[in-house]
């Protein structure tokens, strides 16, 4: 019989000795937690669980392909999907071998149907063979999204009236091509473009869309309308219908239902608790909360979309993890005992707490509007929040894959959404990436909180990245920064958003404090985005296809792996990050010597702004006169941010057609600016009011200019020329009633240069002015910039013959004159020397070269010696300066096709 002696089984041999036992080593988990006594909730991590993943993406790619092709290949697909898995299962005696791969394939033959339902919705009916015939029906709609606004936008020199867009179902149609007269039921959904008139800001247009845009989801209305294809295939609409409502309110048949009336309430009430903030927190709190950016400008947007800070316009899985929070506490500690949030304060049991957590999302959806955006962060949302309340990180991915499959057979439309796209991708990023790049960081000593913020923004960039660029053509080099600094302030805004939104229908007062208080964060945000997207390299530009994409994700794949060795090399990183902040701060003096650009001594540059006008006048170091603003508010505050323009002592507005006066914003961005000048005559007014608007907000003071005045700026001074004194009229003197006639013409004097500005004046202004008292300090000009209009020969300068030295023309080459169509800016040849170019094509030295970008007249230093020339405006093409090019040669070379200088 043996006797089990103590110790005698023990590996180390210690077994009857006296040495005192060996502590057996702690745990990984316990060692990592920094803690004496170990982790209190020990979670062992495990390889990813990947299982629902191939059926997911399975799904998701049969259902992008299946939308729009025939009902005999749809019905192929599912039935060789349903039989190849039938096959699978009954070849195995237990059929656990191949299930994965069957399982597969039923998602293929479950989203190959759905697709193919909702793709016939858009090819059957009515309204699909009506719109082919761009026939003109009566029916009734059920409007199924918010209406919005569509953005300013112009056309030629007029501002386009905006449109009011309603995402809508047809549901009863008559006059529809083969109905007969007859009325016929139907469901197919539709775009309805409303035309609510194109008066100005006096008339009663914006009570007439003010009208269209109140309406609610659900809302019946009647409409006859102008039916058309869409124009891209893919679209989720069957049809465009165009609504010439003109000043008529809508036609409503049935009222919103009882949930849409409540929620448009609430959001009602959020709009009023925000209108007394600041510009910038008005329009953002309402957007961080229930996704309404109805508010936020197109100059705030572009900062946004600038600085990747677009998602926290939209609702997003964030939002709704931001509000269940406030109910289960903290993600992780929903069943502990020591959980937080209402729930447990409240006594609620978990079963409980997840069945209000349930009815919160609802609210959340239906205040939100089911929007498949909505929907998508909702369900991602709920399904992450759950696996996260639970603790198990295994669970995350098998919990997103789920998700994606559920909503891409509920909303095939989906798997074409490039929002769907970006979410996943950030999801998946974050639970994939960011949990190994914020160990990695925590090991080299960065602190807790701040890598899982950096290991979160950078995941979720490098994978969005890619699709962004698709999109935007840009490529983002301060999103991470700016999403990490605006991070802390989306959680508390959007959490007193919703409170303000909540006490909104019953206390006012308090809501109005509440949405106060969230206003700071929103503003907050807000400045983030403007101060990133000013930085002049905050992006760089990227070919915007998904070969596009595919480089950029091999480049971002290849930093991450010398960033892996460069984390090992304190001081490379440390030069790294400062040649990245000199690549996004471009500091002056180290642009100009790599880019070349802004040249020393430059006097005059004339901005790429396509069709229309915008000219910068140097007055000193970081100062400039602005003489129109182009059309593109974007393009001319790139060309000032290019040109290192922070003061504007004056803007001058030649006169009001949306061309020279639609980009006024873009100059007002972010720069001091003295005053703004303009002509009499105010037409057309709507364009007059726009300037007037901008210029009240900011508060900078509008006068008129008036022939003969002079004025100085630095080593800059210019005379009013044209149009004679008058009051503000409907026509001015000397003209033919035009707004080109009206034209405000300056002489302008820099660095022993004479540059005469035209504006756009027409012959009969043109002979008024060589008849003028001020035609004598017309001669001997050194620039002359013309209309940039399409002119023929005898129509340009006409009146002008005998002042100019050498003649009419903007330039001259083999006995014939040449200038600008127009279409893509003014385009000539020049041969000074003094005016040089920084452009491709001129680096043989030959000045004669076609070229593309801005053009820039550098002054002589003052000595006003050399030949003596005439230089003509800008083109359409890179953001670097140019002198002007020379004109294609050919019989019909009188006017330049668009892109040829």
């Amino acid at each position: 019989m043996s006797r089990h002696l103590p110790g005698a089984d023990r590996p180390d041999g210690l077994a009857g000795s006296g040495r005192p036992p060996a502590r057996p080593p702690r745990a990984a988990v316990h060692a990592a937690s920094g803690h004496r006594l170990g982790a209190a909730h020990p979670r062992q991590e495990g390889p990813a669980d990947l299982r629902l993943v191939p059926p997911a993406l399975a799904a998701w790619a049969t259902a992008a392909v299946t939308l729009d092709v025939p009902a005999g290949w749809a019905v192929g697909v599912v039935t060789g999907a349903l039989l190849l898995a039938g096959a699978l299962l009954s070849a195995s005696p237990r059929g656990r071998s191949r299930a994965p791969v069957a399982a597969l394939l039923l998602c293929v033959a479950a989203s190959a149907a759905s697709a193919a339902l909702h793709g016939a919705d858009l090819r059957r009916g009515p309204v699909p063979a009506a719109a082919r015939h761009y026939a003109t029906v009566t029916a009734e709609v059920e409007v199924t999204g918010d209406p919005r606004l569509t953005r300013p936008r112009v056309r030629g020199d007029r501002a386009v009236p905006p449109t009011v867009l309603i995402e809508a179902e047809v549901r009863r149609v008559s006059g529809a091509a083969g109905a007969a007269g007859a009325t016929v039921t139907t469901r197919t959904p539709v775009l309805v473009l409303v035309d609510v008139g194109g008066g100005d800001e006096r008339s009663a247009t914006r009570p007439a869309s003010a009208r269209w845009l109140t309406l609610l989801p659900t809302t019946r209305l009647r409409v006859t309308a102008r039916l058309s294809p869409p124009r891209e295939r893919g679209d989720r609409i069957a049809a465009v219908l165009r609504v010439r409502a003109g000043r008529r309110p809508p036609e409503v048949l049935a009222e919103p239902s009882a949930a849409q009336r409540l929620a448009g309430r609430l959001r009602e009430g959020l709009r009023e608790a925000t209108e007394d903030l600041p510009t910038d927190a008005r329009a953002l709190l309402p957007g961080l909360v229930v996704g309404d950016t109805s508010r936020v400008t197109p100059e705030l947007e572009e900062a946004f979309k600038e600085t990747d800070l677009t998602h926290t316009l939209a609702v997003s899985g964030a939002n709704f993890t931001i509000v269940l929070a406030l109910l289960l506490g903290p993600p992780g500690l929903a069943q502990r005992s020591e959980r937080r949030g209402l729930a447990p304060r409240l006594g609620l049991p978990l079963r409980t707490t997840a069945l209000l957590g349930g009815l919160l999302a609802s609210a959340f959806v239906v205040v939100c509007r089911p929007d498949p955006s909505v929907l998508r962060a909702a369900a991602c949302g709920s399904v992450a929040l759950l696996a996260l309340a639970t603790g198990r990180r295994r669970s995350l991915l098998p919990a997103l894959a789920t998700a994606v499959l559920l909503l891409v057979l509920y909303d095939p439309w989906l798997a074409r959404s490039y929002g769907f796209l970006l979410s996943v991708l950030a999801t998946g990023a974050l639970l994939t990436l960011a949990p190994r790049w914020s160990a990695a960081l925590r090991r080299r000593r960065v602190p807790p909180r701040l890598a899982e913020a950096l290991a979160a923004a950078g995941a979720a960039q490098a994978l969005c990245a890619p699709v962004v660029a698709v999109l935007s053509a840009r490529v983002s080099l301060v999103g991470v920064p700016c999403n990490l600094l605006a991070e802390f302030a989306v959680a508390p805004a959007t959490v007193l958003g919703f409170a303000a939104l909540a006490t909104a229908p019953a206390a006012m007062p308090l809501a109005k404090s509440l949405a106060w208080c969230g206003g700071w964060p929103a503003e907050w945000i807000a400045e983030i985005a403007r101060t990133g997207a000013a930085l002049p390299g905050a992006g760089v530009d990227w070919p915007g296809s998904w070969a596009g994409a595919a480089l950029l994700a091999l480049l971002t794949v290849g930093v991450l792996l010398a960033g892996r060795r460069l984390l090992r090399h304190p001081w490379w990183c440390g030069a790294c990050a400062l040649l990245l902040i000199l690549v996004v701060v471009q500091p002056p003096p180290l642009a100009r010597l790599i880019k070349g650009w802004p040249p020393p001594g430059w006097r005059m540059v004339m901005c790429d702004v396509g069709q229309g006008d915008a000219l910068v006048l140097a007055a000193g170091e970081g100062t400039g006169v602005v003489v129109d603003t182009g059309p593109d508010p974007a393009l001319v505050d790139h060309c000032l941010r290019a040109l290192g323009i922070t003061r504007v002592p004056l803007v001058l507005l030649t006169h009001f057609h949306a061309d020279h006066v639609a980009g006024l914003p873009g100059v007002l961005r972010g720069r001091t600016v003295g005053a703004i000048e303009t002509t009499a005559l105010e037409e057309p007014a709507d364009q007059a009011e726009f300037v007037r608007r901008q210029a009240r907000a900011r508060r900078i003071p509008v006068r008129h200019a008036a022939t003969g005045e002079q004025r100085r700026s630095g080593p800059l001074s210019w005379q009013v020329v044209w149009p004679p004194p008058s009051p503000p009229a409907s026509t001015a003197p000397g003209t033919e009633g035009g707004p080109n006639d009206a034209s405000v013409t300056l002489l302008v004097r820099t660095a022993g240069m004479r540059v005469l500005l035209l504006g756009d004046l027409e012959p009969p202004a043109q002979r008024e002015l060589a008849r003028s008292p001020a035609a004598a300090a017309l001669k001997d000009v050194d620039v002359l910039k013309v209309a940039h209009h399409g002119f023929t020969r005898t129509h340009l300068l006409e009146g002008f013959r005998s002042q100019l030295p050498r003649g009419p023309t903007i330039g001259r080459r083999d006995g014939r004159d040449w200038f600008s169509n127009g279409e893509g800016g003014a385009h000539g040849f020049q041969e000074d020397p003094h005016c040089e170019a920084g452009d491709r094509g001129q680096q043989q030295g030959d000045p004669r070269r076609p070229v593309e970008g801005h053009v820039r007249r550098r002054g002589d230093g003052g000595h006003g010696s050399g030949p003596r020339q005439h230089a003509s405006g800008q083109h359409h093409a890179d953001h670097h300066p140019c002198a002007v090019g020379v004109p294609p040669v050919g019989p019909d070379a009188d006017r330049l096709p668009r892109g040829q200088a």
